[in-house]
């Protein structure tokens, strides 16, 4: 037995099963509210809309749902999964085929011959609107399901607010409702004690990544995608207004990985477009490159989103977990520790910078940087260290030539603020074209030297068991040693620790190899270490319960034969996940 087993026997006491039948008990208690759906779904059948389903609004929800999911709404959103249903499942094919033709033949990514007249060609994306033109600090990872946090992004200085349903936000029924809900309510100024949104900082909306499927709405008897749904509601209840207000409709497109994707989002926002009456090119959106392959095709991307482009925005971990998705199975891309031998100086990293900057003011857009993970604490000597730190690294990238950059902390919008008015005072740095840079194919594939800490896999595990585990009670990040951690972290965490032991590296500096045994023992340490710390509250069973399952979890995507291509997709269709969920819902017609 191992020492997660001995753990797992010891912690998960005969009270756990009245808390599982509990659970079961709590689904027929929670079952109070079926009549929104009903009328809902007779509603849309007098309509002759008969392909849709939606579940009923968990307890505490209903005046969310009536709100959002109007007849009206729900027609518009299943007209917008109907039309482009066809594309999103050739988007996923490609992402399939483009995998095993890499996995089979050996090949790297280069730039496409076959679009070299895109690249050599002279033309401009179309100017951005008044808001959009300075974009110096972004609040990143703000899930407008944390109701306190979003409104206190609203009433900070920010230029905008990444509101976020993707990496730092979890998407269960009750946070996709309170999420949806809580950007209506601002835009329409319903909040109180918050700036009017002409006022407020731009909401920069983030759908999901096309990896998600939204499990509670159904169109033509299918889940329908993630990123239609966020956006098909969005628009439909915020786009006119945002427009009239001159403060949008502006949105992060994530995990985006060619043109193709690039022209499909063009394709959705030139339909949504003439649907509700806005001008072609109202709808922004700012591009996350945040996988390898699409660094070879940024040009390309621009150019597909030219009428409707807020530049494009390169970040870390996400990006180097993408090396692992694509080339994790080959020696030769083994990623050293991430702590100690991977960040934006490291030469792949900084020639991705280097790259996109030159593009995208080549271009005539944005080039905006990643996000400042950094937290403020309270001690005031301890303070001003982490501002220096985060100031630091933020200065290197308004040197490289970025237009902005994310944090976290509402606390450091201020500071960040200062540095460009102090190194880069314009609204924007265009006029900075990095005519020195030549970046090649190999720059941007050659991994950082380095090796394995023990440290960093004790890291990478902790990040990883703890993300699945602040899943798991619908919490889409959560703070570790100083730092906000979300998918972005998590995704390179577990990523690693798979190619570790796939690879069986070893511990530098000794003989020891990272295999599952090692990583099992790691495991056990650390939940036995976290249930005991005073720095968490897993006093309960219930608690300890949903550790051990984020153990166990986290255990077998990192030791699975085939590399699971997204945390959040594994997750959100574990069972173990879904069931931690259902009791605020009645899951039947």
């Amino acid at each position: 037995m191992n020492r997660l087993e001995v753990y797992k026997s010891h912690f998960l006491s005969p009270a756990l099963s009245n808390f599982r039948s509990s659970k079961i008990a709590l689904k027929g208690a929670a079952n109070t509210n079926v009549d929104d759906r009903k009328n809902l779904m007779k509603e849309l059948e007098r309509l002759g809309v008969k392909d849709v389903e939606v579940e009923a609004p968990p307890m505490g929800y209903e005046e969310h749902f009536r709100t959002l999911l109007t007849p009206e709404a729900v027609i518009f959103l299943a007209d917008l999964c109907r039309t482009f249903d066809r594309d999103v499942h050739q988007l996923h094919q490609r992402r399939l085929i483009r995998k095993v033709q890499l996995d089979q033949t050996g090949a790297l990514p280069d730039f496409h011959p076959d679009s070299a007249s895109i690249r050599q060609a002279d033309w401009k994306v179309k100017p951005v609107p008044r808001r959009l033109q300075c974009r110096h600090v972004d609040l990143g990872d703000v899930s407008p399901s944390n109701t306190e946090h979003f409104v206190k992004a609203l009433r900070s200085t920010a230029q905008g607010i990444q509101t976020d349903f993707d990496d730092g936000h979890c998407p269960t029924w009750s946070n996709q409702l309170l999420g949806w809900y809580n950007v209506y309510l601002s835009v329409h100024n319903l909040l109180p004690d918050v700036p009017c949104i002409e006022k407020a900082p731009v909401l920069m909306l983030r759908p999901r990544a096309w990896n998600m499927v939204e499990h509670s709405i159904l169109v033509a008897g299918q889940e329908v995608p993630g990123p239609l749904v966020d956006f098909g509601l969005l628009m439909f209840h915020v786009g006119q207004r945002l427009f009239k207000m001159e403060s949008g409709p502006y949105f992060y497109l994530s995990k985006v990985e060619g043109f193709l994707e690039a022209r499909l989002w063009d394709k959705i926002f030139t339909w949504t477009e003439q649907k509700l009456g806005l001008p072609h090119g109202s709808i922004k959106a700012c591009v996350l490159i945040e996988n390898i392959l699409a660094t070879f095709e940024m040009e390309e991307i621009l150019y597909e989103l030219r009428d409707h482009s807020a530049g494009l925005n390169c970040g870390i971990w996400d990006y180097s977990a993408s090396f692992v998705n694509k080339f994790g199975h080959r020696k030769d891309f083994v990623l050293p520790d991430r702590s100690k031998y991977v960040n934006m100086d490291r030469h792949f990293l900084k020639s991705y910078m280097d790259l996109l900057i030159q593009i995208c003011h080549k271009r005539g857009c944005h080039a905006t940087g990643g996000m400042s993970a950094l937290l403020l604490p309270d001690d005031w000597v301890a303070r001003q260290q982490v501002i220096e730190r985060a100031a630091s690294s933020k200065l290197k990238e308004i040197h490289a030539g970025v237009d902005g950059f994310m944090v976290y902390d509402v606390g450091l919008v201020k500071v960040m603020q200062e540095l460009f008015k102090r190194f880069a005072p314009g609204v924007n740095q265009n006029g900075v074209k990095r005519m020195d840079v030549k970046v090649t194919a190999g720059d941007l594939l050659r991994m950082p030297a380095g090796g394995v800490t023990e440290e960093g896999l004790l890291h990478n595990i902790s990040v990883g068991v703890l993300f699945i585990e602040a899943w798991l009670r619908g919490k889409g990040h959560f703070y570790y040693k100083g730092c906000v951690e979300d998918s972005a972290t998590a995704e390179i965490s577990r990523s690693q620790v798979w190619q570790w032991i796939k690879h069986q590296a070893y511990i530098e500096g000794t003989t020891v190899k990272v295999t599952r045994h090692l990583v099992q023992e790691a495991i056990g340490k650390l939940v036995q270490q976290t249930m005991l710390s005073p720095h968490f509250d897993f006093n309960s069973e219930p608690s300890r319960h949903r550790l051990l399952a984020a153990a166990e979890i986290f255990e077998e995507i990192v030791t699975k034969r085939d590399f699971p291509a997204f945390v959040t997709t594994y997750l959100y269709e574990s069972r173990t996940f879904l069931n931690a969920h259902s009791y605020h819902v009645k899951r039947h017609v």
